[in-house]
């Protein structure tokens, strides 16, 4: 909920902290702002130019939470959560303290619900772009307050407040992240390597992950955040039937760029279930 994690939000236009107001129904600045709780409990929170993109829409946000659901890609919330705790540890946050984990780009929350229960006292912000993705992410766990917001743009977060941010497959941004972070924070970062999905690459016409995404994404985070050891590969084959590929691609940006008629056409051509290959990559970023 929006009020387990008041002591983190921001306003986005100034950074002055919020308070809630009127019962929760809206959170009110230092500075006088004044931003309204969505009935379905989440809030945007976005500065004076508003946001620039939409994010999923319904039927992207519908398709991930049917195959995330399907505990497809449990190895890689495993591995994340592994991460979290592992930085917390080195960091050496109390076990008896409550921290702060937030989630760029964070769908409908099923990392961060995941990671939340695997990291005792432990609260969450998921901030995504997408409203419709929002009204997932408000209802996913009792400990997550569900933020709409840019995160190319200042994150609504007041500075050193979190303890970790994770982002999986999903936007960087290198400077706010160094900003947002506590003193020995890290942020964890999931990225999808070359041969995801491998399988379904050409009998789909889908374009295959480009090398040295990690090598890039780090020389971006140059003079904000700095690698903590060696990325390290997340692998695991999965058993797809149509309906699962069909899900799995229609919450893809894949689901843009091919023609629905087409696409329904080349699963069907498929077999009626087959072993498809993930494959990423989980990089620890420390600020500098």
């Amino acid at each position: 909920m929006l009020s387990d994690i008041i002591d983190v939000l921001a306003d986005p236009i100034d950074g002055t902290p919020l308070s809630g107001a009127d019962d929760f129904s809206r959170l009110v600045s230092e500075s006088g702002h004044s931003y309204d709780v969505a009935k379905q409990g989440y809030i945007t929170l976005a500065g004076g130019a508003g946001l620039r993109y939409t994010g999923d829409d319904t039927a992207m946000v519908n398709s991930r939470e049917v195959f995330l659901s399907r505990g497809h890609f449990a190895p890689f919330v495993e591995a994340v959560s592994m991460a979290v705790n592992d930085v917390l540890e080195d960091a050496g946050v109390p076990d008896n303290a409550h921290p702060v984990i937030c989630e760029i780009g964070a769908g409908t929350g099923y990392y961060l619900a995941h990671t939340l229960d695997d990291v005792h006292g432990a609260r969450g912000v998921g901030i995504d772009v997408s409203v419709a993705a929002a009204k997932h992410l408000a209802k996913c766990h009792p400990k997550v307050g569900a933020v709409v917001a840019d995160a190319w743009a200042r994150l609504p977060l007041r500075d050193e407040s979190v303890d970790a941010i994770t982002v999986i497959f999903a936007p960087r941004n290198p400077a706010e992240f160094a900003r947002v972070l506590k003193p020995g924070g890290e942020v964890i970062v999931l990225t999808a390597d070359a041969g995801h999905l491998a399988e379904l690459r050409e009998p789909l016409g889908i374009i295959d992950v480009e090398e040295g995404k990690v090598k890039r994404m780090i020389a971006q985070a140059e003079g904000h955040l700095v690698p903590v050891g060696e990325s390290w590969p997340v692998e695991f084959e999965m058993n797809l039937d149509q309906d699962s590929i069909t899900t799995q691609i229609g919450m893809s940006p894949s689901a843009r760029h091919i023609d629905p008629a087409d696409l329904k056409e080349r699963i069907l051509a498929l077999p009626p279930s087959m072993k498809v290959t993930a494959r990423a990559m989980i990089t620890r970023l420390a600020k500098v």
